[in-house]
């Protein structure tokens, strides 16, 4: 199964949706908030080089936002 980190925020209602719909396929994933988890955000512009949420990173792959058929390309579904 593949490594899945989501890196969000409480407040952004596309990370909600991000993981949700993770959730409803039953995969499962590491949630990082990087609203209270410095370390999370550092880790997070590292890998992207993005400030904004979500950031799906996927055995090693960056997906920025909640981009559904990125997910499940990923993921082979």
């Amino acid at each position: 199964m593949a490594e899945i980190r989501v890196y969000s925020t409480p407040t952004c209602p596309y990370c909600v949706r991000v993981k949700n719909y993770l959730k409803d396929k039953n995969i499962p994933f590491e949630n990082i908030d990087v609203s209270s988890n410095e370390e999370g955000l550092a880790e997070m512009v590292r890998v992207s080089g993005q400030m904004g949420v979500p950031v799906v990173l996927i055995d090693g792959d960056v997906i920025v936002g909640f981009d559904k058929e990125k997910i499940d390309s990923k993921l082979g579904a």
